[in-house]
């Protein structure tokens, strides 16, 4: 991935969503930041402190299948990966490029970043629209239920009544004869 091709576009492709948090691979920040993901894993194992869980994890078995059946990882065996991928939140995306200290890292962490932005401002517009939807939803059920109330009480109006008619009166028994 060359600089002048990097858009956040592209970098969003590569931002997955792990345990609830969008993180991008060990392998897509390696490249481009423009080193190998050995190289790069060296740092970050040289840097342990300066991931903690909420900056880095490591996949596990499950959520690697998962992401492999998504995009292309190649499999453990001749030239691939024999440990579990480690993925990078934003933060520890951040953080990878600083314990690298190249321009390129530099340059690119600022992708990065503007990619992650892009991200959560599209998700807060989706969770906006949702928000509204569902209000909007609510509205018409409570209106459905005054319509629906209000066509029941036209009906037992249009209904006749339920009892026998009485008459008012005095009315004579014909069986008896006095």
């Amino acid at each position: 991935m060359m600089a002048s091709s990097v858009t956040t576009d592209t970098l969003m492709s590569r931002i997955h969503l792990v345990r609830g948090q969008k993180v991008m691979l060990d392998a897509d920040l390696a490249e481009l930041y423009d080193v190998s993901t050995k190289v790069f894993n060296q740092a970050v194992k040289r840097n342990v402190k300066r991931f903690p869980v909420d900056f880095m994890f490591q996949l596990t078995d499950e959520e690697h299948k998962r992401l492999r059946s998504q995009i292309v990882i190649s499999s453990s065996g001749w030239g691939g990966r024999r440990s579990m991928p480690c993925v990078f939140t934003e933060h520890g995306a951040i953080m990878a490029a600083t314990i690298l200290n190249s321009p390129k890292a530099t340059e690119m962490s600022v992708f990065v970043v503007r990619a992650f932005i892009q991200l959560r401002e599209m998700i807060s517009t989706h969770k906006e629209l949702f928000d509204k939807l569902q209000e909007l939803e609510r509205k018409v059920s409570v209106h459905d239920k005054s319509i629906a109330s209000l066509f029941e009480a036209i009906r037992q109006l249009m209904a006749p009544p339920a009892q026998a008619r009485r008459y008012i009166g005095f009315r004579r028994n014909m069986g008896d004869k006095q």
